[in-house]
């Protein structure tokens, strides 16, 4: 059934290219105004100087840590590690090492998420249903789910702050340190300090699915119940452990094979003209890509909730249309 799952919820994300590309707009509208912002600081800062023309030409590395020394909130983020793969690792490794971003990144990030809650509910619907459901179905459904969402993401955010402020550090922290206080190989903290990644990776997983399952039963049953649906999502793990959690390894080993591709692809410091538009142009390849599977996940747990609950008929039929809508069958019998 895993299987069956994925590639049934890759379809559905196949032949629903409309909220990819409105997920990449979503994205990329997110992202503008902190381009902009950046974009501005680095001009006030180089001027028309002739630094500017070096910057433009390759990388300056003696102009960036100028700038870096003077730099001042969201300019502080302009390193070396925005670049190419290194970008990428380092977000995992802001995640992981429970860093909170600046309150630029975060107040950008926070209207992400809070306009992501808002669409997640026409997304999970447009899936269930097979169908399209057009702009004003589409966005009905969200507007249905926003407050069920909302009430959701204070539930998960608090969970996911626990989580990050307190067993994160008695994981990664006194835990750690207890481990290795007799230890004197590095080799040997270092498996301790992956294994501990990896338990506190495992909490975090466990969270994101369950809170996944929660929306689309949320969806997919109509819930009105937040911890309700929590509760039943739980429940639904628990007596499909194998099936649910391989599926979401199966989507976690697709996005290990991306960051892998991403690895080696990935555009490094280039000069201005061609390349520079090429490393651009993969870069937008490879988030389109990250988008596509984010909703392959959505898809795919939605279409395993449907197969192993009977709901897969969830409004699954076309619209009823005039001659065939009920009311027309109604007419046929009565006359």
């Amino acid at each position: 059934m895993i299987l069956g799952s994925w590639f049934d919820g890759f379809d559905r994300v196949r032949r629903a290219p409309a909220l990819l590309g409105g997920v990449f707009a979503l994205t990329a509208l997110a992202a503008l105004p902190l381009a902009v912002v950046m974009r501005g600081a680095i001009q006030t800062h180089l001027g028309p100087s002739l630094a500017a023309g070096a910057a433009a030409d390759g990388v300056n590395y003696d102009w960036w840590q100028e700038f870096s020394s003077q730099a001042a909130g969201l300019g502080t983020t302009f390193t070396p590690a925005i670049l190419g793969f290194a970008a990428t690792l380092d977000s995992l490794s802001s995640v992981f090492d429970a860093r909170a971003p600046i309150a630029s990144i975060a107040g950008g990030l926070a209207a992400y998420l809070l306009v992501w809650v808002f669409v997640s509910g026409g997304v999970i619907d447009r899936y269930a249903r097979q169908r399209p459901t057009h702009a004003h179905g589409f966005f009905a459904a969200c507007g249905v789910f926003f407050w069920r969402f909302a009430r959701l993401g204070v539930i998960a955010g608090a969970i996911y702050w626990t989580l990050f402020a307190y067993v994160h550090r008695w994981l990664l922290d006194d835990a750690y340190e207890w481990l290795i206080v007799d230890v004197s190989a590095e080799r040997v903290a270092f498996g301790w300090r992956a294994l501990l990644y990896v338990v506190f990776g495992a909490a975090l997983a466990l969270v994101n699915v369950a809170t996944d399952y929660a929306k689309v039963r949320l969806v997919v049953e109509d819930r009105l119940s937040a911890i309700g649906a929590l509760s039943a999502a739980l429940g639904f793990l628990a007596r499909h452990p194998g099936q649910a959690f391989g599926l979401y390894a199966l989507n976690g080993l697709c996005f290990l094979a991306l960051i892998g591709v991403w690895a080696f692809v990935a555009p490094g410091a280039g000069s201005a003209g061609l390349s520079m538009w090429i490393g651009f142009g993969v870069t937008q390849l490879y988030l389109v890509a990250r988008l596509a599977l984010k909703l392959q996940f959505i898809a795919s747990q939605t279409a395993y909730f449907q197969r192993s609950l009977a709901h897969a008929g969830y409004t699954a039929a076309p619209m009823p249309l005039w001659p065939e809508s009920p009311a027309a069958e109604t007419i046929v019998r009565v006359g």
